[in-house]
C-alpha cells in the first residue's frame, strides 16, 4: 500500500463502498474510529480462512475422487 494518505483514502473508500454501499459524503462524514470500528466487526463476522492441512486434505480427496 502506498505511504500518502490520498492513496490510503482511495483504498478505504472503494472498500466502504463496496462492502457498505457508501458514497463518498457517507465516506467523508465517518470517523476514523467508526471506520475502524466498522472493519473490525465485519473481520469477525467473515468466515475463518481455509488452512493448509484443510486445503491439502480437500485437495487429497479431490485427486482420489472421493
Amino acid at each position: 500500500m502506498s505511504d500518502t494518505f490520498a492513496a490510503a483514502a482511495r483504498i478505504l473508500a472503494g472498500q466502504t463502498a463496496l462492502l457498505l454501499g457508501w458514497r463518498p459524503p457517507e465516506f467523508w462524514a465517518a470517523t476514523p474510529a467508526e471506520l475502524a470500528a466498522i472493519f473490525a466487526a465485519k473481520a469477525e463476522l467473515a468466515p475463518p480462512g481455509v488452512g493448509r492441512d484443510d486445503f491439502t486434505e480437500l485437495l487429497e480427496r479431490d485427486l482420489n475422487g472421493r
